[in-house]
């Protein structure tokens, strides 16, 4: 079930999800779990679109500059009940696929966006996928939308089941 604008206990709309399509090539077994970070992101086909004023989607963009000021908001798992923003953090690197940020992330951060704000719109650039140390400064890893994004809207037609999204 896909929960909306889930704080408190509650949502603002609730939706079974009809299908969830990963990456082709995500594979979560492996010896290295950097290389899976690429293709660590899916679409889920929801069973009814959401039609709320109080509910819009958020645009998706490519990759964000090295040294970009980017925000998470997450569910981590010490704040289950509500979303909240962490502290604005950086881009230290881009990698094909992958972006590699001074956010510290924590379990249940998984799958968060990472949004940056220009014009004063909020826009995801990519989702948590992991926690990770450079050296011993501690790091977030987050799968670009770009190109995996891109893979996944080819994939929607040929899935039975599946329907184009419209962002």
């Amino acid at each position: 079930t896909f929960l909306a604008g889930w704080r408190a206990g509650r949502a603002e709309a609730y939706r079974a999800v009809r299908q969830a399509l990963p990456h082709p090539e995500y594979e979560f077994v492996g010896a290295d779990r950097v290389a899976r970070v690429r293709h660590d992101i899916a679409l889920l086909e929801l069973s009814q679109p959401i039609r709320l004023s109080g509910v819009r989607p958020f645009e998706t963009e490519g990759q964000p500059k090295r040294g970009e000021a980017v925000g998470i908001v997450s569910y981590a798992h010490d704040r289950a009940e509500a979303p909240a923003i962490q502290e604005v953090c950086d881009v230290l690197g881009r990698q094909p696929g992958m972006l590699v940020l001074s956010c510290l992330v924590d379990f249940g951060s998984s799958g968060a966006p990472i949004f940056v704000l220009r014009d004063g719109v909020a826009r995801i650039v990519s989702v948590v996928s992991a926690k990770a140390e450079m050296g011993s400064t501690p790091v977030a890893l987050g799968s670009t939308l770009g190109e995996a994004l891109d893979v996944l809207r080819a994939e929607v037609g040929r899935v039975p089941g599946v329907q184009a999204a419209q962002r």
